[in-house]
């Protein structure tokens, strides 16, 4: 993940001066955010924007308390968040501000280098318990996953468990770097976690939708190719009494030079 941003100016033309304003919610989201921010407030000293992580239904709840100006997500918008909204009076916009592929990590002394979705399910769902029953080692399998709140949690259950239920007294993180420090340390882990937060202390997995014919490499490419099957959106959500407060810096990530921040930080562009 790339930290240095470099942003020239005649590449906007005009955004507007922006009161202060808070971000929060998706831990995914929580480092595009922060690059979109700083490299915005370097384009407009006058801007203040606080970001800030806890999960995608934390986002979303502040939103309703009216304690945060954008909720960041990385699922979208459940029945109910959008029915106590509508219940408080409070119209709201949704805008997709990037895409992100879901990695499947393990620790790098694991020798296992592909799974099919069927054996992911098995694993988190707790009937696959050792690594030996997927070509491995004879390791017990310590499955990580992110807490109930996480829109990650909640996208790995729908696309990768197909809304089975995660295994009784799984690991729940709260943090996608837990996730990360914790499968480094422990040699039979494996978790899920977003491309842009991949590093050397874990390993990624290939991995197959059509019951093992392909296995998939999940990278920049082949998220953006299409090819590898697990990625989803990335959402604000803000509402719209306070459009004019949020829209200049929402403007500014789809811009040219904001989708270009998107990529160097380990995202997939909207166009």
């Amino acid at each position: 993940m790339k930290k240095l941003i470099q942003v020239s100016f005649f590449t906007l033309i005009s955004l507007s001066v922006m009161t202060a304003q808070s971000i929060k919610g998706s831990d995914t989201t929580l480092p595009l955010s922060q690059q979109e921010a700083e490299a915005y407030i370097k384009l407009n000293p006058s801007a203040s924007i606080t970001v800030t992580g806890g999960g995608s239904g934390v986002g979303l709840s502040s939103l309703l308390a009216g304690t945060t100006d954008i909720a960041q997500s990385s699922r979208k918008i459940k029945f109910l968040e959008r029915q106590k909204l509508m219940d408080a009076g409070k119209s709201f916009k949704e805008v997709i501000i990037a895409y992100d592929a879901l990695a499947i990590v393990v620790n790098p002394q694991n020798k296992v280098k592909n799974l099919t979705r069927e054996q992911l399910e098995d694993i988190f769902t707790g009937k696959i318990t050792n690594w030996k029953q997927v070509g491995g080692e004879d390791l017990k399998i310590v499955p990580y996953s992110r807490e109930t709140s996480s829109g990650t949690y909640e996208f790995f259950r729908e696309s990768v468990l197909k809304n089975k239920n995660y295994m009784n007294g799984i690991m729940s993180m709260p943090a996608t770097g837990s996730i990360i420090q914790s499968i480094g340390q422990t040699k039979g882990a494996i978790g899920y976690v977003g491309l842009a937060y991949l590093n050397s202390s874990v390993r990624a997995i290939n991995v197959s939708y059509d019951a093992g014919k392909t296995f998939v490499v999940p990278s920049m490419a082949n998220a953006q190719n299409k090819s590898y099957p697990i990625v989803r959106p990335l959402y604000y959500y803000y509402l719209q009494k306070t459009e004019s407060k949020v829209k200049p810096f929402i403007d500014f990530i789809l811009s040219t030079v904001g989708q270009k921040i998107v990529s160097e930080v380990g995202f997939i562009k909207v166009k």
